[in-house]
């Protein structure tokens, strides 16, 4: 199958013995393309060349909306072969987009790099999807600061965290690429320049939601302490305001002489003067605003 591309997603035994014994593809590299934390790089062993890229994908584990995966392209002189232990979107809307456009790829190389370039495109998708998230938790947050809404938040900064490092990964590898095909015919300058303009903006994009989120983070962070502030000046204040009544009651009901024993107003006068003491602390935490 000289010049051909075999694209295995989610790889049960068959298609590993496949991969192995009929196209002997390494077992080192798909080994490697297993490991969920593998990074983006390059290997060669013999005639193969393996390069792996993290992608993109929705995701429901731990209530993290958005991943990025582990894909791996192995390649030699006559074959091209995409290994992912994930079902992702973009592989096939590559191909279909390639067929759609009547693209030509026209070595391992052109496939790697429009590779990258697709993963870019579906990073930027992602992130318009993050930003109306992120826009849709703050008005809930705006109502009612809830832990769920917070919460929520969070992850979206975790996602945001996978997405940076992904995306500076595949830049790093642009470069080792293109060390390693700079003296051959493979090498697009023009694709090239395209695959990196599209990183650099999925990069800074990236960047740009971050710190508007980490801000939100932080401002929300912020009303919370002044919310917990207020209510415990709120709390003291009313336990203020509720002793100075109970303490005049409490010196009036000791079994000792206070000379209004014979008074006839002297429960009159002292509920007038717990009333007038309480208003007036009342008074003056309203003016200091802690009421």
């Amino acid at each position: 199958m000289p010049n051909s591309w075999v694209n295995v997603e989610c790889p049960d035994d068959n298609d590993f013995d496949f991969l192995t014994q009929e196209l002997k593809v390494p077992e080192s590299f798909l080994e490697d393309i297993a490991d969920a934390d593998e990074r983006p790089r390059t290997e060669t062993e013999g005639n193969w060349l393996l390069t792996i890229l993290r992608i993109p994908m929705q995701s429901s584990q731990h209530g993290i909306p958005f991943i990025t995966v582990p894909i791996g392209i192995i390649t030699n002189n006559e074959i091209i072969v995409s290994v992912c232990y994930h079902k992702t979107e973009l592989i096939s809307d590559f191909i279909q987009h390639t067929r759609r456009k009547g693209i030509v790829v026209n070595n391992k190389l052109d496939l790697i790099l429009r590779m990258i370039y697709s993963s870019a495109v579906w990073f930027l998708k992602y992130l318009k999807q993050i930003n109306n998230d992120v826009a849709n938790a703050e008005k809930e947050l705006e109502k009612s600061i809830r832990n769920e809404d917070l919460l929520r938040l969070m992850k979206l900064q975790k996602t945001l965290v996978y997405f940076n490092t992904s995306i500076r990964g595949n830049e790093v590898m642009i470069g080792r690429l293109k060390n390693i095909f700079q003296d051959t015919d493979y090498l697009d300058m023009e694709l090239l320049e395209d695959v990196i303009i599209e990183l650099k903006q999925a990069y800074n994009t990236v960047n740009i939601y971050s710190d508007i989120l980490t801000g939100t983070m932080d401002a929300f962070a912020s009303i919370i302490s002044n919310n917990v502030n207020a209510i415990m000046k709120r709390m003291t204040s009313l336990s203020i305001t509720l002793m100075i009544p109970t303490l005049i009651a409490s010196f009036y009901g000791m079994n000792v002489d206070i000379h209004l024993e014979g008074f006839p107003y002297a429960f009159i006068f002292i509920i007038l003067i717990s009333v007038i003491l309480s208003a007036g602390t009342f008074i003056w935490f309203r003016k200091i605003k802690w009421f």
